[in-house]
Order: structure tokens, then sequence, then C-alpha cells
């Protein structure tokens, strides 16, 4: 038997595809599974924290805002008004709702972790009555109550394992933004589901209140009239539209008895003296 040892052809063992073509469809596909993983991890963190107790959230609360004030004439009525939500919410007995009021002009409001509810005198001042007030109010207590900070805190802690997939420091950086600082008031943000399901438990909310909705559009006309200027914060992340105020309102045209409550007559004075005694 003769053996021969023939010339192998040059690069026999080399892709004929391009190397960075091939590095693009290597790239992607670890990328789709990151992206599908973290998906699915997302959905499972909406489901495990949403069974975490309450009073363990109240651990992770942030702390106080600079600058808020609890006390005053401005913190007690929004207080009291927040009281009545709660009940008309039936929140559970360990879902306390602590009311911060915030000297600022920033038109803003935001419930966060431990049941903390943040009011901003630049949203505030611009409410018509009492009803459009409550409806502000029952929508950031409806955000605890359906355990939104939470939620979207478990999402900011699966997206920062994620990206610390690629970079283990920025994964780190984000974990501690997420879990400490007064930071963490600019890091949760809730989803537009969240968001619709707050706005429906605040509409219940005030006509479960008032016997009725008239003035519950009130706080988004408000918002509605600067929002050509600059679009506040509240308005810009929030999905009611010119078509949910006008559902509110035809809502508003079959109810009887639809008073709509003004706000004291020294409203204003308390906004801007918020630490001062009654």
């Amino acid at each position: 038997m003769q053996y021969s040892n023939p010339q192998i052809p040059e690069g026999i063992n080399t892709s004929k595809t391009h190397p960075l073509k091939e590095f693009f469809w290597l790239s992607s596909g670890v990328i789709a599974v990151i992206v599908a993983a973290l998906l699915i991890l997302i959905l499972l963190s909406d489901l495990i924290t949403g069974y975490i107790p309450f009073s363990v959230e109240k651990n992770l609360s942030i702390p106080d805002f600079p600058a808020s004030y609890q006390q005053g004439p401005m913190h007690q009525y929004l207080q009291t008004l927040t009281d009545r939500v709660t009940l008309a919410q039936q929140l559970p007995d360990d879902m306390q709702i602590n009311v911060h009021y915030i000297d600022n002009d920033t038109v803003n409001a935001f419930a966060t972790l431990g049941g903390n509810v943040y009011f901003f005198r630049g949203l505030l001042e611009k409410l018509p009555n009492e009803n459009a007030l409550t409806m502000l109010i029952a929508h950031e207590v409806a955000h605890v109550k359906h355990r939104h900070p939470i939620k979207s805190t478990g999402r900011g802690i699966v997206l920062a394992l994620g990206l610390s997939l690629v970079s283990s420091t920025a994964g780190d950086a984000l974990v501690d933004t997420i879990l400490g600082g007064t930071t963490t008031l600019t890091v949760l943000k809730f989803t537009r589901d969240m968001e619709n399901q707050a706005d429906k438990t605040a509409l219940q909310t005030v006509e479960r209140i008032y016997g009725h909705l008239a003035g519950a559009d009130g706080l988004f006309s408000a918002l509605g009239e600067t929002s050509n200027i600059e679009p506040p914060e509240f308005f810009s992340t929030h999905p009611l539209t010119e078509i949910r105020i006008s559902a509110i309102q035809l809502k508003t045209t079959n109810q009887k008895d639809s008073h709509i409550t003004p706000l004291p007559e020294d409203y204003k004075g308390w906004l801007t003296t918020p630490d001062a005694p009654l």
C-alpha cells in the first residue's frame, strides 16, 4: 500500500465569511440572549417584589427630601385629605402614608418607597379646587397601594444586574443609586400600565369621597395650560390626555349634585408659609 502526503489547499480551515460579519452575528446573538433574560427577570421581579411585606419596604425607604415639611398648615391639610383617601382606598393598617410638602417651584408630585408621598408647591398652586387636589393625592396613594415603588425598584436592580455583565463597576454604582440616597427619586420610574392603574384607582377614590367626579379633571386642565410652554414633570410622565379629560367630563354630566369643593381661604398663604403654625 502506497501512502501519499498531498499538499493541503491554502485557507481550508478559514471561513469564507468576513470576520467582522461573524463578529456582528455572534455579538447580536449574545445581546439578544441577555435582553431576553432581562425581560424574563423583570417580569419575575414584578411578581416577587409585590409579595415583599410593606414593613420590609419601609426599611428601604429613602432619606427625607431636602427642604420638605411635615408640620405647619399646608402639611396638616394635605395629611387630612390623604387620610380620607387612604380610608376610601381601604389601605391595610400597616400601610401608612407619610406626606411631605416641598416649598419649591417644581411642578411635580410623586410616591416612593415606604409610603412616602411628596408634593411640590409648583404643582399645588396650580390646582383650582379641592376635588383636583384629592385627585392628585389619590393618584399618588394608589401607587403605594399597588406597590409600584417597590416593583420599580426591583426592575431597577434587575437592570443593574444586567449592566454588571457589561461593567461590574457601572452595575454596582446603579445598585447603590437605587437603594440609597435622595437620587432614588429620579431613578424610580413607573410604567405606563402602572400609571393607568393609579389613574383608575384615583378616579374611583374621588367618586367614593365626593359622590361624583366633578372637578377631578381640574388637575390635568391646570397642567395642560402650561404644557405648551414647558411640559411639567408630572404631566409629561402621566398618560391622562385630553381624551381622558373629556371622558371624566362626560361622566360628570350624568351625575347629580356635582358640587365642587373649593380650597380653603388660607390655602395660598399656607403654600408660602409651610412651617407657620395653624
